[in-house]
C-alpha cells in the first residue's frame, strides 16, 4: 500500500541497481521468509540462544551509580539544544549521537535521523525488556527540523513506537519515512502519511530535494516484532544517502557480509559511515548479526569511508561484553590495520563532529 504522499512525490529512478547480475539482490525461502543469501549467515541454535540467556556468564558490568556512568560515558547537552536551533548555514556534513543507533546527519541542507530511539526501553511495553543504562541527550520536541527518518529493521531497539509516534506528533506530514520493503503499513497504522518503502538497490528522495538520493542497501540480520512473525513481514537494510557534495552510509544493525565492498565499490567513498560496534558477546550467539569491531573496520575499508562513527554501543546492554570494551577493541582494531586511530571516532551522547564544512574542508570538533 502507497500513501497519496508517496505516490505523488516518487521520482523517477536514474538506475535500477537491482537489475545489475553482480549485487546481491533480495529473496525469500519457499516458505515466503526474506533471507540472507550470503554464507556469512547463521542463526543461532535454540540451544545457544538457551545458554546465553541462562547459563552464559554476562560481563557487562554496567555501572549503577550515576556518577560512574558520567565519568566514562558522559550524556551532553546537543548543540542544537544549546542554541535553540540549527544556524541557518548549511554546515555541510555533521553528525550528532543521540545514542544507541541514533543519529542526526546533517548532509547537504538535510537534516536525517537513523533508526531513533527516545525511550527508556527497547521493548513493545516500557515496564519490561532491555533498558537504556544512558539516557537520551534531548527530547523529541527539542529537536531540529527533521527530514527524513531512515529505518534499517523491525526491531524495538531500532524502531520504537513511542519514539515514531512523538516524531510524527511532533513533524507531521512534513517528515518523509524511508523504511524497507514490508514496513510502510505498520507505520501508516501509527498515523504517518509520508512514507516511502524500498527494496535492496532503490532508491527515493525527499520531496523537493531531488539532490539527496537514499538508497536502500543491503544488510545481514533479521526481523522480528511478535512472537511468530521472523522474516515474514519485512526485509532489512542499511542506508546509502548521496548528496551532491557529500555522501553518508548508515549501517543499521548487522553482521559482516560481502555487499559492503558491493556498496563500496558502487557509491565509495563515503565522507562518513556510521557502523555498529557494540552488542557482539558472545560469538557464538551474535556473529552473523552483529559485526565486532574488527568487523566493523572491515565494514569501514569495504566502504572506503573517509571517516566512520561508531554506532550501537553504550545504551543498552544487549549482550555480555564489557559495556566500555566496544571502544577499546575499536582501537585495537585500527592500529592493526595501520589505520589513523581518527578515522572511526566514538562520540559521547549528545556530541557532534563536523565531518567536512561546505567548501569540503576537514575538520575536528566543533
Amino acid at each position: 500500500r502507497k500513501t497519496s504522499s508517496s505516490q505523488s512525490s516518487r521520482k523517477s529512478f536514474r538506475l535500477d541497481y537491482r537489475l545489475e547480475e553482480e549485487v546481491t539482490k533480495s529473496c525469500r525461502d519457499k516458505h515466503g521468509r526474506w533471507m540472507n543469501p550470503w554464507s556469512t549467515w547463521r542463526f543461532p541454535s535454540t540451544a545457544a540462544f538457551l545458554k546465553f540467556f541462562f547459563l552464559d556468564k554476562d560481563h557487562s558490568n554496567v555501572p549503577t551509580s550515576k556518577e560512574a556512568l558520567d565519568a566514562e560515558l558522559p550524556v551532553l547537552e546537543p548543540y542544537f539544544v544549546q542554541n535553540q536551533g540549527l544556524p541557518d548555514s548549511d554546515p555541510g556534513l555533521r553528525v550528532t549521537w543521540l545514542g544507541h543507533a541514533t543519529v542526526l546527519v546533517e548532509i547537504n541542507g538535510l537534516n536525517i535521523l537513523t533508526d531513533p530511539i527516545f525511550s527508556q526501553r527497547a521493548s513493545p511495553v516500557q515496564f519490561a525488556g532491555p533498558k537504556r543504562y544512558r539516557g537520551p541527550p534531548c527530547r523529541v520536541e527539542q529537536l531540529p527540523r527533521i527530514d527524513a527518518v531512515v529505518i534499517s529493521h523491525s526491531h524495538y531497539d531500532h524502531l520504537d513506537a513511542g519514539s515514531v509516534a512523538s516524531l510524527n506528533a511532533h513533524f507531521g506530514a512534513e517528515l518523509r519515512w524511508f523504511v524497507p520493503l514490508g514496513l510502510m503499513d505498520w507505520l501508516v497504522k501509527m498515523g504517518c502519511e509520508n512514507v516511502m518503502e524500498l527494496d535492496w538497490w532503490q532508491e527515493n528522495c525527499v520531496p523537493g530535494h531531488d539532490e539527496v538520493t537514499f538508497v536502500c542497501t543491503p544488510a545481514q540480520h533479521w526481523s522480528k516484532r511478535t512472537a511468530l512473525d521472523d522474516n515474514k513481514v519485512s526485509l532489512w537494510g542499511s542506508w546509502t544517502i548521496l548528496g551532491p557534495e557529500h555522501r553518508f552510509f548508515f549501517a543499521g544493525d548487522t553482521g559482516y557480509c560481502a555487499s559492503f565492498k558491493e556498496i563500496g565499490q558502487r557509491f565509495g567513498p563515503f565522507d562518513l559511515a556510521a557502523i555498529p560496534i557494540g552488542a557482539y558477546c558472545p560469538r557464538e550467539v551474535m556473529k552473523g548479526q552483529h559485526v565486532d569491531p574488527e568487523e566493523a573496520v572491515q565494514i569501514h575499508l569495504d566502504l572506503q569511508a573517509k571517516k566512520s562513527v561508531a554506532i550501537h554501543w553504550g545504551t543498552f546492554a544487549l549482550a555480555h561484553e564489557f559495556y566500555m570494551e566496544p571502544p577499546v577493541l575499536l582501537r585495537e582494531a585500527l592500529e592493526q590495520k595501520g589505520l589513523d586511530p581518527h578515522s572511526f571516532f566514538t562520540l559521547h551522547h549528545g556530541e557532534c563532529r563536523v565531518i567536512a564544512s561546505k567548501e569540503g574542508v576537514f575538520v575536528d570538533n566543533l
